[in-house]
């Protein structure tokens, strides 16, 4: 079978542009910042109030907690929150924290990698600006904790790229992959009918997504009408055509990337490769109509994702070299 596998990372793309708009965002608002702490580094009151009344600013109102660092990176001020002061932190000896690290003479802003905060346990991140005085000396810091959950709106959803993927699995299952081989199970007994309620359920009654869990004879559905829940589908259900009686009649979706006739062609060839061969068959299949993307997975624990019509064209010798 062949191991290629193809397609950028566009998931690490995806967050390294989301991470350049965040720091466009909160740099240019924590620039402003350091600028009016300036003169008032040796008056913790006067620094905790403008801290507060910058939290009220649109662009840090977004921030977790707003403080202020001496050269030494020791906090001078108490942790400015949107609820008030929390003393906790004031005195803290910051410089040992991963985004203190190499600050001094290489960057006047950074924006940390995102981290498990210890208190509240959830995704977080750390902004860090440099102060500096009118003669360009460096006088303390400026940070800025952010919770992932709160940040500033930068961009859509991240879209799953449609590229094949493969992923390789258990590495124990490839080893042993000859000493094993396909037993028939009932919906290999009926694959016939099972691939023509599905189809059926998939065409007129409003079933966007699909798995075929061929091995242990079941399947996962979704619904256009509720989409948040699947249902599972058992063998005495998929060798039943009355099932489709349970749910109501729905036009194949207008957002379907999948041509309502290629269903049955991608069931098809589901079924040649779940017999094609006694060692190396397919266990599991599913079918996305609506972003167009198959998902496999073979006895040899390998998982694909690959485009419907890339899947259809490539044929069987793709996936066994020649078929005899």
């Amino acid at each position: 079978m062949d191991t290629k596998t193809t397609g950028p990372d566009n998931l690490r793309n995806a967050v390294t542009t989301q991470r350049e708009m965040l720091t466009t965002l909160i740099s240019r608002a924590m620039r402003k910042l350091s600028r009016q702490c300036v003169d008032l580094m040796s008056d913790r009151n006067g620094l905790e109030q403008r801290l507060v009344d910058a939290l009220k600013d649109g662009e840090l109102s977004n921030c977790k907690h707003l403080y202020v660092m001496d050269a030494d990176m020791v906090q001078i001020v108490a942790n400015v929150t949107r609820k008030g002061l929390n003393q906790e932190d004031f005195g803290r000896d910051r410089s040992s924290r991963p985004y203190m690290q190499d600050i001094v003479g290489t960057t006047n802003f950074r924006l940390s990698q995102a981290y498990i905060s210890k208190n509240s346990k959830r995704p977080s991140l750390t902004a860090v600006r440099v102060i500096r005085d009118r003669n360009d000396r460096l006088i303390g810091f400026l940070g800025a904790d952010y919770d992932l959950r709160e940040l500033p709106a930068t961009r859509d959803t991240y879209r799953e790229p449609q590229d094949w993927q493969q992923i390789k699995g258990d590495p124990s299952i490839r080893g042993n992959l000859f000493g094993q081989q396909r037993m028939n199970s009932i919906v290999d007994e009926h694959m016939e009918d099972v691939l023509a309620v599905l189809g059926e359920l998939i065409s007129f009654h409003g079933v966007f997504h699909t798995k075929i869990h061929f091995s242990s004879s079941r399947a996962t559905i979704w619904m256009v009408d509720a989409p948040y829940n699947y249902r599972l589908l058992s063998a005495s259900d998929l060798t039943n055509p009355d099932i489709c009686l349970a749910y109501p009649h729905r036009d194949y979706t207008d957002i379907a990337i999948i041509p309502q006739d290629a269903i049955a062609n991608i069931f098809d060839m589901f079924k040649q490769l779940r017999f094609a061969d006694e060692n190396i068959y397919l266990r599991s299949g599913s079918i996305n109509i609506c972003n167009g993307m198959i998902a496999l997975n073979f006895s040899c624990d390998g998982s694909h994702y690959i485009r419907w019509d890339e899947f259809l064209k490539n044929g069987m010798e793709f996936w066994f070299g020649r078929v005899v």
